[in-house]
């Protein structure tokens, strides 16, 4: 069974709910429940941090998209869109008992191969980290913080 832990993120009003031994959680972008492991954890509070104090809306988030890398099928957390549809952040999330390594920053950038998207966010829920690419450069720049959705 899932024992939440307290995260380095503000707490959020999440609909929980037990079933049998098993916990869910309320996903309000898939509109449905899903087993609370500790990466959904993450990942919800990772969601409703970029809504509430980021700004970026609701309706440009896209959860657990499918990509294909080479002749495997891969599956990205958290892909936001801006108003013209172009892919604007990828989020890598990760269980709190999961340390940020240098395989996690190579898991999110070889999805990035096939996504292309200018601004990445790699976390487990206690350790935050954000990176701008400048693909003309061909080089990254690590950020002290998440922007805000642009234009706000």
């Amino acid at each position: 069974m899932f024992e939440p832990v307290p995260l380095n993120l503000p707490p959020y009003p999440f609909k929980i709910k037990q079933e049998s031994a098993s916990h869910f959680i309320f996903d309000e972008i898939r509109k449905k429940y899903l087993v609370l492991t500790p990466e959904e954890w993450v990942r919800q509070h990772l969601v409703q941090y970029i809504i509430r104090e980021k700004n970026y809306p609701k309706a440009l988030i896209k959860l657990e998209g499918g990509l294909r890398l080479n002749t495997l099928q891969k599956r990205t957390d958290v892909v936001v869109f801006n108003t013209t549809g172009q892919k604007i952040l990828m989020i890598e999330c990760k269980a709190p008992s999961v340390k940020i390594t240098q395989a996690v920053f190579d898991q999110i950038a070889r999805y990035n191969i096939v996504h292309k998207v200018p601004l990445l966010f790699v976390s487990n829920g206690l350790h935050h980290y954000y990176c701008k690419i400048d693909f003309e450069q061909k080089n990254y720049q690590f950020i002290q913080d998440l922007p805000n959705y642009p234009g706000n």
